[in-house]
């Protein structure tokens, strides 16, 4: 399958800032301005503040991450709703929202300007609305083993704000369900080194689980564990190939058989590798709560 590299597709940034025209008006500003503000820069390429301002409010719109968009209006060659708007110079920018225009300034203005004129109209929002938007959509299809969907969801966020964490993740997570290692720790490296997101440090702990997977058949170690219960060690490469595998409940399951038959097998080797696989299935997850309980129930009996 084919996923989506979240650092290419320029058609994902699209939707952010558009070149409008007369024609898409209506779907490009008054539709979407009815789901989030819309600001529309009406500007000429003979213009020489239209050249500051331009860039200026682009970066101002990016830096909102997805809480507004933008659509830009060559009036030279759409002229229609620059009239209906009373655009008398150049440049003029107009916030539409609710498919109603409810803000607006003329001429080139500084950034701090600019940045509080965009606040203004999102409440300081930030990309917070259509990015966690993103996010669960991303997850749920995650949850649905739609990977080309979430690749989509979590790609767009970055789209907006390329070092979220989350999102990284969470491509990072698509990669690995699709069997793909390699692009997986590529992705995952794109997040800090120190990143305290529990999606980051669940994916890590999951690359680190499958790294250390042992060579034999998951098949054959549970035929050894079969024939010597005891046998601590093929016990133990059992749970690491089952926590390769995603199996983190069956890994769980025969590391605390370890720890409750000799706690301090290896130098206590399962309660390590227990903590591991509580991170890699998330700390909050039924894996992990539910482990930790057995764990002090075994601990403190």
């Amino acid at each position: 399958m084919t996923l989506v590299d979240p650092t290419l597709d320029p058609n994902l940034s699209g939707d952010l800032i558009k070149e409008g025209t007369d024609a898409s008006f209506m779907t490009d500003v008054i539709e979407a301005s009815k789901h989030q503000p819309v600001i529309v820069d009406f500007w000429a390429t003979w213009c020489g503040p239209c050249r500051t301002l331009g860039p200026a409010l682009e970066k101002a719109v990016r830096a909102a991450k997805g809480a507004v968009k933008m659509v830009k209006i060559d009036v030279d060659a759409n002229p229609a709703y620059a009239g209906q708007l009373r655009v008398q110079s150049i440049p003029t920018v107009y916030a539409f929202v609710n498919g109603q225009p409810v803000d607006g300034f003329q001429g080139a203005i500084p950034d701090s300007q600019i940045k509080a004129f965009i606040d203004k109209l999102t409440g300081g929002q930030g990309g917070s609305t259509e990015t966690a938007q993103l996010l669960d959509l991303g997850e749920e299809s995650l949850g649905l083993n739609d990977l080309g969907g979430a690749a989509q969801a979590f790609a767009h966020v970055l789209q907006i704000e390329p070092e979220n964490e989350k999102a990284i993740a969470g491509m990072a997570r698509v990669y690995l369900a699709d069997g793909d290692r390699e692009q997986a720790l590529q992705t995952i490296a794109m997040a800090p080194q120190d990143s305290k997101e529990p999606t980051v440090q669940s994916v890590r702990a999951q690359l680190a689980l499958a790294a250390k997977a042992p060579a034999g058949a998951s098949a054959e170690l549970e035929s050894k564990v079969a024939a010597d219960p005891n046998d601590h060690q093929a016990r133990f490469d059992l749970a690491e190939a089952q926590s390769a595998a995603g199996d983190f409940k069956g890994a769980v399951d025969n590391l605390l058989h370890i720890i409750k038959t000799d706690r301090e097998w290896n130098e206590q080797a399962a309660r390590k590798q227990l903590l591991v696989i509580f991170e890699a299935a998330g700390l909050s997850s039924d894996v992990a709560k539910d482990g930790r309980r057995r764990l002090s129930s075994i601990l403190f009996s």
